[in-house]
């Protein structure tokens, strides 16, 4: 019994033993591996990344002449679609579609056999009408006729001369020329075909010179003028511009949207304005206003609001070199001419701000400036064709 109660003891201190052994191999390796934790902790938080190259530009300030900016729509000066005012069929074409056409020139020539039959007899009974005038005239000054007799005649001469010119009116609507000099669209009828009143047959335009309508908000009927400076252009035609003048200003304001319809006259000679044409219009303003001046790739555009990046820190040296970070501000942008953008608000005059390179920074980024990259910007740039 002594025996067995010794045995037991030896074999319940031997797992205690090796328990605390097991114990103290865990709390050695959990102290290390804690400790490889913190370290990197603390090497994450000291962790420095490297310095971003950039270029950068000052905030510059210019006197620009102000505008209005809007969208417009070329209209013809006189345009009109030709129909048919009464019926007939078309005997006679005489136009292409797209033809240059002066006023006057025969377009069409509908059936008039018919007309010209009527008009032969109707000028028959002119004829013999104006002679029974003229012997109950005779006849009349010789007593042998009745004033009543005359008057009867006279009617008679003036219905037949009515219905002469009735029929000949009839044949002149049956032949279509133009009302005026332009151009024409496509033909929408053939040779053969019989029309009915209403029926289109072409159209015709004269767009050169051209309107342009546009429209802009009601606070701006202070600044615009007749007679001002409008310059045109459109994504149709690339870099090509037209220059015109304020024509006329509604005299309503459109009581949904609260704008007015502008009409601005641009010469076209080679009439590539055509009626329907949407285009981009801006209209110069007299007065001279200081605004100040970034390049547009300084820009970084967002929903919820337009930045840029502000350099701050100290003296760079001659390699761009030096405690330099940025700091994201947003701006209000205003109006963009070629490589630079006006700012409204934001940004003040003198200050240095990242013109290109600010997609890859954040809020205390470093940077180093290397300006022998910067790309050339102006307010009319002319890039070269090659």
């Amino acid at each position: 019994m002594t025996g067995s109660d010794g045995a037991m003891k030896t074999r319940t201190k031997q797992v205690v033993m090796a328990v605390a052994g097991l114990l103290a191999a865990l709390l050695v390796l959990g102290g290390i591996k804690g400790a490889q934790i913190a370290a990197m902790i603390k090497a994450g938080e000291s962790f420095q990344p490297p310095p971003e190259a950039v270029t950068t530009a000052a905030v510059e300030t210019a006197r620009w002449g102000s505008s209005i900016v809007a969208i417009g729509s070329i209209q013809p000066v006189m345009g009109v679609m030709l129909t048919a005012e009464i019926p007939g069929t078309v005997r006679e074409i005489r136009f292409e579609s797209g033809q240059e056409v002066k006023e006057g020139d025969l377009l069409l020539r509908m059936d008039t056999s018919t007309e010209r039959a009527e008009l032969a007899a109707a000028q028959a009974d002119a004829t013999l009408a104006e002679a029974e005038l003229g012997r109950t005239r005779s006849l009349l000054a010789r007593d042998a006729r009745s004033q009543a007799d005359l008057d009867i005649a006279v009617a008679k001469a003036a219905r037949a001369r009515a219905a002469v010119r009735n029929v000949s009116s009839v044949i002149s609507k049956k032949t279509i020329r133009a009302p005026f000099s332009g151009r024409l669209g496509i033909r929408k009828v053939d040779v053969g075909e019989f029309l009915q009143p209403g029926t289109q047959i072409v159209a015709l335009d004269a767009s050169n010179p051209a309107y342009v309508d546009f429209r802009v908000p009601q606070q701006a009927l202070a600044e615009i003028q007749v007679g001002q400076k409008v310059t045109i252009t459109g994504d149709t035609f690339g870099d090509r511009t037209w220059v015109g003048k304020v024509d006329s200003i509604d005299a309503r304001i459109d009581p949904g949207t609260r704008n007015v319809l502008i009409r601005a006259l641009v010469d076209n000679p080679n009439g590539q304005l055509r009626p329907g044409m949407f285009v981009d219009v801006k209209v110069t303003l007299p007065n001279l206003q200081d605004v100040l001046l970034i390049p547009e790739t300084a820009l970084l555009y967002a929903p919820y609001g337009d930045s840029v990046f502000l350099v701050r820190g100290g003296e760079t040296d001659a390699d761009g070199q030096g405690d330099l970070t940025v700091e994201q501000v947003f701006v209000r942008v205003g109006e963009r001419r070629g490589d630079l953008r006006a700012i409204d608000s934001g940004l003040e005059a003198g200050q240095t701000i990242v013109s290109t390179g600010a997609f890859k920074l954040q809020n205390g980024s470093a940077i180093v400036v290397n300006n022998a990259l910067a790309p050339k910007v102006s307010e009319n740039p002319t890039p070269e064709d090659r």
